[in-house]
């Protein structure tokens, strides 16, 4: 006879229920949900900080412009995620608030790391309550913090580690490889957006469209959250093409 499965002995009904081996399974499903979300990558570099996503957009009926994958946290920090989006939505909205809050308090910029903690700290509790469900979704907060590029990854258990460049959703693993063999501490603004779009292209989609793509970049000398033009993309993602 067949052992019966963690599923079948109900170990995932509950988030508060650990399986025999040590597992919260809903947590786990959850970061599932975000494996099969659409593509966010972040880079930083020796001038700044830059996230790229795909918007994949699957109806030609939706206008392009109505689809928001990166949100600005204050004009020093920016956060996108892959996942439910509108669990994102919810976190950095309350990212945004406290952001504001610090700014009007204390007359400067929050730091990037008080941020991420404050997200993660929300993830955990729903990792450890009953009735919750965990957050269905991975963010990169992206921000600097005296001049010092930071790029924060924040998973559904509510725990963050911080990186030179990192991707998650689609095409995670594949893109992941190309950031180990080509990112370079010494990286522009410039070279990283290049990079990121030429991953895209090349893992998610070789028919990569200006439309899907949503670009930001902030620089350590002005510390303004500057979204990319669609002429620039589109001058790069010829670029890209071309050395194909």
């Amino acid at each position: 006879m067949q052992p019966m499965s963690h599923q079948m002995m109900g170990y995932d009904r509950a988030i508060t229920m650990f399986s025999p081996d040590g597992r919260l399974l809903q947590v786990e499903y959850a970061k599932k949900t975000v494996k099969q979300g659409s593509t966010a990558m972040g880079i930083a570099c020796k001038d700044g900080v830059v996230l790229i996503t795909d918007k994949r957009i699957v109806d030609t009926l939706v206008v392009p412009e109505s689809v928001e994958k990166i949100f600005a946290i204050d004009e020093h920090m920016a956060a996108t995620a892959s996942g439910i989006i509108s669990d994102a939505r919810i976190l950095i909205e309350r990212a945004q608030v406290k952001a504001q809050q610090h700014r009007v308090t204390f007359d400067s910029p929050i730091d990037t790391i008080v941020i991420v903690k404050d997200i993660c700290n929300l993830k955990q509790i729903c990792t450890q309550s009953g009735g919750l469900r965990p957050f269905g979704v991975s963010i990169l907060v992206a921000g600097i913090d005296n001049d010092d590029p930071k790029l924060f990854q924040t998973d559904p258990t509510g725990i963050f580690f911080q990186y030179n460049a990192t991707v998650i959703g689609e095409g995670e693993t594949e893109i992941a490889e190309i950031l180990h063999k080509e990112y370079k501490k010494e990286i522009t603004v410039e070279d990283a957006l290049k990079l990121g779009i030429k991953a895209l292209a090349k893992v998610v989609d070789q028919n990569l469209t200006v439309e899907r793509l949503d670009c930001v970049y902030i620089k350590s000398s002005d510390k303004v959250f500057t979204k990319v033009s669609k002429e620039k993309l589109s001058q790069i993602l010829t670029e890209v093409k071309k050395k194909k």
